[in-house]
């Protein structure tokens, strides 16, 4: 089935495109510390909103040069009262790849210090510009991507298989087992889901380390989202419950469990994929908006949306639209999930596509 889906995106203009676009920026993230420049916690707050360094390739002869950059130098303008930016042409610095860096380590365990370019050691290479902290734009951006493209996924493995069982058990046995079930999870989706995470996330103690506050994220993502993938699931195993191969399980002596586990739930998984590919990108701006409100991860650890919160002020959009990269990247995300998801809806149910 999925050697067929993929077979069939790449037939589609738009899906093809996208779904590289994601593989680019999955294979991105994983290998982030190789492509970053700057570890996640470089900072030289003198370089404080320091714009992108503007590579150079012809040299001031008019001859083509390896690719080089000059240094930013700040100053304060009184008049304007505010810094202002200028060229240091004192020293030209050089773009090397597989250039020597800061240290890291490969899957957590081998030593490293290989980055893919990078510099001398007195130069300062930003090709997106600083933040207000003199952080590298685009070495974040990477670190950031780890959570911001990452969430949801996990999200999806922990309510996916609740609300399976949760609407399988409900429909397969009906009654007042089904009522039950249903005006709990109906009780559930009643709670504006937004709202629900701010007020939860709110409450999480301020001195948790970013790996707790990450988990407990993913995990209230996951608590609010079941309840409406769980209707769904059961109204198909109220269907599929009273099909002959589900009558067959049942007269050899099957366990209603294993016929739910077995031989109903299987049958849901063309709605599966397509629910889980239509999903992520709603919990993609769920973490974004709650690190935007500060309320997600937080500083100094980086993801999308608490780097984009200092792009909310006007001065910053103004004369700093580098820090509305983040932005940039989650609309990209977002339209490329739901671009390959109308396409896979479109291939596992032809039938809707044609209503």
């Amino acid at each position: 089935m999925f050697k067929e889906i993929i077979r069939q995106i790449f037939k589609d203009k738009f899906a093809s495109v996208a779904l590289i676009i994601l593989i680019f920026m999955y294979v991105c993230i994983l290998f982030a510390n190789f492509i970053a420049p700057y570890s996640n916690n470089f900072s030289d707050r003198s370089l404080s909103y320091a714009p992108p360094s503007t590579i150079y390739l012809i040299d001031e002869n008019g001859k083509f040069s390896k690719p080089y950059f000059y240094n930013y130098k700040r100053t304060f303008e009184p008049k304007l009262y505010q810094n202002i930016y200028t060229l240091d042409t004192s020293k030209k610095h050089y773009v090397k790849l597989f250039a020597r860096g800061e240290q890291y380590k490969i899957c957590g365990v081998v030593p490293c210090s290989i980055h893919l370019f990078g510099t001398d050691r007195d130069g300062r290479l930003f090709l997106l510009g600083t933040d207000i902290n003199g952080r590298d734009v685009f070495s974040r951006l990477l670190f950031g991507g780890r959570i911001s493209l990452t969430i949801g996924f996990l999200a999806l493995f922990i309510l996916f298989p609740i609300g399976l069982i949760y609407g399988g058990i409900s429909g397969y046995f009906g009654g007042m087992v089904d009522v039950l079930m249903m005006r709990f999870a109906e009780a559930v989706m009643a709670i504006p889901s937004f709202y629900l995470l701010i007020i939860l996330a709110s409450i999480l103690p301020a001195n948790m380390t970013s790996t707790q506050r990450f988990t407990l994220i993913v995990v209230i993502l996951a608590l609010i989202g079941w309840a409406g993938f769980a209707r769904v699931v059961r109204g198909m195993v109220l269907s599929i419950k009273n099909e002959e191969f589900v009558q067959a399980a049942r007269t050899i002596g099957a366990s209603k469990m294993r016929i739910i586990l077995k031989h109903i739930l299987p049958q849901t998984t063309s709605y599966v994929i397509i629910a889980m590919t239509l999903s992520v990108p709603s919990y993609i701006l769920s973490e974004s908006g709650l690190s935007f409100l500060g309320l997600g991860i937080q500083q100094p650890d980086a993801s999308w949306g608490n780097m984009l919160k200092e792009a909310q002020e006007y001065i910053n959009i103004l004369y700093r639209p580098w820090l509305l990269t983040p932005g940039v990247l989650i609309f990209v995300a977002v339209l490329c999930f739901n671009l390959i998801g109308d396409t896979v809806r479109d291939i596992l149910d032809p039938k809707g596509k044609m209503r």
